[in-house]
């Protein structure tokens, strides 16, 4: 992780930092400390990440907390030291990369919260270009197991590829299983009791009820117990932390949710220069 985090740290910089500071062309640099300061509550990820861009600029990171913990308002969570101008320059990337990061493993805590731990929380590929390995690595932080990274981990057949594929379902399946990696599995989005039936026959290894109404899905769960106790079953579709419990009673293995990341709040976390 440590050359794909520096990788990160570069980029961030360079956005930011663009052809020099003009700042830096002003004052002169003078020995500094910073401390990074909470002022909402939430669950703390992006250690790694800002830790990197703190290198980068030759600054001395001491962290008060660790990925995973939670912080309350108020709480100190850093402090940083080195040059008054890379403590500047340094400002606005490490604490974006924290804010985000946080933001996604609180997220994900009040989803795994909500389950009581007695099925699996699963975030989606719905993640901001160029940042999915950033991002799943912060709903890792908070407690929610990353479904595929991409195309090339499991083969997902949703419903634009249904739409493409001519032959029989089953056919298709059989195809596939000498087509691609020997540990790669077949998973079928289905919106009907229908699809899932005709799909758990063809010999897939995950059904994914999208947007089926509970009744369905407990169908679904109900034949997968009875015919096909291999498979696994996964409901998805709006699924939220004030729903995820309906879930849970019917007895699906897991939940997936593209909120995880696209409705995860920034919590309030500043920097304060204190020399």
């Amino acid at each position: 992780m440590e050359l794909e985090t520096l990788q990160f740290a570069r980029k961030v910089l360079q956005e930011d930092l663009g052809r020099g500071d003009l700042f830096e062309r002003v004052a002169p640099a003078r020995p500094g400390a910073a401390k990074i300061r909470a002022k909402s509550a939430g669950i703390f990820a992006g250690a790694p990440y800002a830790q990197a861009i703190a290198k980068l600029l030759d600054l001395e990171l001491l962290w008060q907390i660790r990925d995973g913990e939670p912080f309350e308002a108020g709480e100190t969570l850093a402090r940083l030291y080195g040059s008054s101008i890379a403590l500047l320059q340094g400002e606005r990337a490490i604490l974006n990369t924290i804010l985000h990061a946080s933001s996604i493993a609180t997220k994900a805590h009040q989803f795994v919260q909500a389950s009581q731990g007695k099925i699996m929380v699963l975030d989606t590929r719905k993640s901001r270009p160029l940042l999915r390995v950033f991002e799943k690595y912060a709903a890792r932080v908070g407690g929610v197991t990353n479904h595929r990274m991409g195309l090339d981990d499991c083969l997902m057949l949703k419903d634009t590829h249904l739409a493409l594929i001519d032959e029989d379902l089953a056919t298709f399946i059989s195809k596939a299983r000498r087509k691609i990696p020997f540990t790669a599995k077949i998973e079928v989005e289905c919106e009907s009791f229908e699809l899932a039936q005709r799909a758990m026959a063809a010999g897939a290894d995950i059904i994914m009820c999208d947007n089926m109404e509970l009744q369905e899905i407990e169908r679904v769960v109900q034949l997968r117990n009875e015919a096909y106790p291999h498979i696994l079953i996964e409901a998805s579709g709006n699924i939220t932390t004030d729903t995820i419990r309906s879930y849970v009673a019917i007895g699906v293995d897991a939940v997936s949710s593209g909120s995880i990341f696209h409705q995860a709040t920034w919590p309030d976390i500043s920097m304060r220069i204190e020399s």
